[in-house]
């Protein structure tokens, strides 16, 4: 008994060791968001978005520079998994007439050019509401739209809500699939729904997301929409931006300068 006890102790601390930079959960009543207590240098915001200036990376793309997509998926553990049906992506590129459909007579002169997305975070995301498990929601106190992968089951109600496409479901175990695993964030399972969690792990840890670090040229920007003195906020009141689908009513957080 006395063994047991102390074998239990010890895997009590190294558990207490592993989870030492992530913030502290305190136990939510049902149907509650949980309280968080999070790092003092966390990054924080009440509306967070970003702007991709699609200039700035057109002319980097020339080059073939892919360096956010890469970031994403290795700080996140995105498996790489050849084939439309069962690709696992966060970010990645759209051909303007699938990122923008409608909008081609005003801005034809994009028609062939790649546009880079992700989720958008929707202040009105219609996935949240079709959750049955309350799996995917939206964060109360900066708007992120996150998933609880623990609470997923699979039923891909997300993914017909979503109309910008930008959840993956893993039809098979996703972990051989990744190159080079990265022990601070964890894998997914067979049966659940992925997708851009906008680096909310690293914004608890006062980081911006891993794209913006990775991107070269300054295409993408981040920050809170609803602070005047942000980036982000300078630029979408200074230039012309679009959105996407803007018609649906989800009021998307990435805007785009073209």
């Amino acid at each position: 008994m006395e063994g047991s006890r102390r074998d239990f102790l010890k895997l009590g601390g190294a558990c207490a060791l592993g989870l030492g930079a992530l913030p502290v959960v305190k136990a939510a009543a049902e149907g509650e968001q949980p309280e968080v207590f999070s790092n003092p240098n966390a990054l924080t915001g009440t509306r967070w978005a970003m702007v991709v200036d699609m200039k700035k990376c057109w002319e980097k793309s020339k080059n073939g520079c892919q360096d956010c997509m890469d970031a994403c998926h290795k700080v996140h553990n995105v498996p790489r998994i050849e084939g439309p049906k069962e690709e696992i992506k966060w970010i990645w590129t759209e051909h303007f007439e699938n990122a923008f459909p409608g909008r081609g007579s005003e801005l034809s002169e994009m028609r062939e050019k790649p546009f880079v997305v992700m989720c958008n975070h929707c202040y009105n995301p219609p996935c949240v509401r079709v959750c049955p498990t309350k799996a995917t929601f939206k964060r109360e106190s900066d708007g992120i739209v996150l998933m609880d992968m623990h609470r997923c089951i699979g039923c891909r109600y997300c993914m017909a809500a979503c109309p910008f496409g930008a959840r993956s479901f893993n039809f098979r175990d996703p972990r051989p699939f990744v190159e080079e695993l990265n022990m601070d964030y964890p894998t997914r399972e067979r049966g659940v729904v992925e997708k851009c969690n906008f680096c909310a792990e690293r914004l608890a840890e006062g980081r911006m997301p891993a794209c913006v670090e990775a991107c070269k040229c300054g295409a993408l920007v981040f920050g809170d929409l609803d602070d005047p003195e942000s980036d982000v906020r300078k630029i979408v009141a200074s230039h012309f931006t679009i959105r996407r689908k803007t018609e649906l009513g989800t009021e998307p957080n990435v805007f785009y300068i073209v």
